[in-house]
């Protein structure tokens, strides 16, 4: 007891002569989660504006007032609304938010900035999941098994292939409740190009209708969202964004070490356990329906700690309206950028991405030896 007080009073006086250094940003942050949020709204409001079949920003305002006050709306322009564009919005939302949350909770888990469910190989291991149900699911072994399971076999499969990764990660990098940035890093590309190896193999033995969705699946896109889509991943990505802010605490706790957050209460290993679900569930789901979509999960959180601080039960949220307001951005760029044709997503997260990985490892060049 007298151990556990001691330690409270000690992170606590940590944590308040920080904020004293550094400025409390909790009010900063609050506000910024706020402006986030008014992002996401504009938004919302442009994904469902852009695109090649005419409807304007007058005919986004007539189906609101259509829905609202029941106002007359043109059948064509409904459905474009309704049909294309908002599952298109509410799939990047999804998706977005759950790589977003991804990465900061794994960042925050492992306890170092290079942590991300595309770098360290977990979104490898969900793409095998789902093309195994894409390629195979038709077999005998397979096929009574996503018969049962429906539209959701796909986000279950990759649900399970990422949680794979995870612990097999989890387990290569941590020895002694210390994690080893190179082991991270390196194990999960050994563990990436392993799953690559299996989907190769897949690839190979896929039929051209199945290769050709597979090669434009395997690049990034929410070309093909639907409203059945969107039903497939919504519950567990959901289910996961609303428990993830349930972390923020056990996650501020480990950011001081494993020993301290034992003793200031946190059952630090059941709390490894779920966060490590809640992120291979909230991965899973998002590769199944979107395909491959690169560093989200590490560009997001990074620019929101640079703004308001590391506390998680800001970051969380924040990486979550952030996250799918830089994926509709995205989306917005790839509808237009070669106009009627589409470019990938995962293209222009990777263009954005990649150059900030380099400056962030730049930045730390000492943190391989960890």
């Amino acid at each position: 007891m007298y151990v556990r007080s001691l330690v409270e009073k000690t992170g606590f006086i940590v944590s308040f002569e920080r904020q004293v250094a550094a400025g409390d940003r909790s009010v900063l942050a609050a506000c910024v989660v706020a402006l986030l949020f008014g992002l996401l709204v504009l938004m919302v409001i442009a994904g469902l504006t852009i695109g090649p079949s005419g409807s304007s920003l007058s005919g986004v305002f007539r189906y609101i007032g259509a829905l609202l006050f029941g106002a007359e709306i043109a059948e064509r322009e409904r459905l474009i609304i309704e049909s294309i564009r908002l599952p298109r919005v509410v799939l990047g939302i999804l998706v977005g938010a759950s790589l977003a949350v991804s990465g900061a909770v794994m960042q925050g888990l492992f306890r170092n900035p290079l942590a991300d469910p595309g770098i360290v190989g977990v979104s490898a291991g969900a793409g095998l999941g789902a093309i195994v149900v894409i390629v195979l699911g038709e077999t005998v072994v397979l096929g009574a098994i996503v018969a049962a399971l429906g539209i959701f076999a796909i986000p279950v499969a990759a649900f399970f292939g990422a949680l794979a990764i995870t612990l097999i990660l989890y387990r290569l990098s941590t020895i002694g409740g210390e994690t080893s940035v190179a082991t991270l890093l390196l194990g999960g590309i050994a563990i990436a190009a392993f799953a690559g190896a299996l989907t190769g193999i897949l690839v190979y033995l896929a039929d051209d209708v199945q290769l050709r969705e597979l090669t434009f699946w395997g690049l990034g896109s929410l070309s093909g969202a639907t409203w059945s889509k969107c039903a497939s991943a919504a519950p567990i990505i959901v289910f996961a964004l609303l428990f993830t802010p349930l972390l923020a605490k056990g996650l501020n706790a480990l950011a001081m070490g494993e020993t301290v957050a034992h003793h200031l209460g946190i059952p630090v290993q059941r709390f490894k356990n779920v966060a490590i679900f809640a992120v291979a569930g909230a991965t899973g789901a998002a590769v199944a329906v979107s395909g491959g979509i690169g560093f989200v999960g590490i560009v997001v959180p990074h620019l929101l700690r640079l703004a308001i601080g590391p506390d998680n039960r800001f970051l969380l949220p924040a990486s979550a309206l952030l996250g799918a307001s830089l994926l509709l951005v995205c989306d917005a760029i790839c509808r237009t950028i070669v106009a009627p044709a589409e470019l990938p997503i995962g293209i222009i997260t990777a263009f954005i991405g990649a150059p900030f990985f380099l400056w962030l490892l730049m930045g730390r060049r000492g943190i391989l030896g960890g």
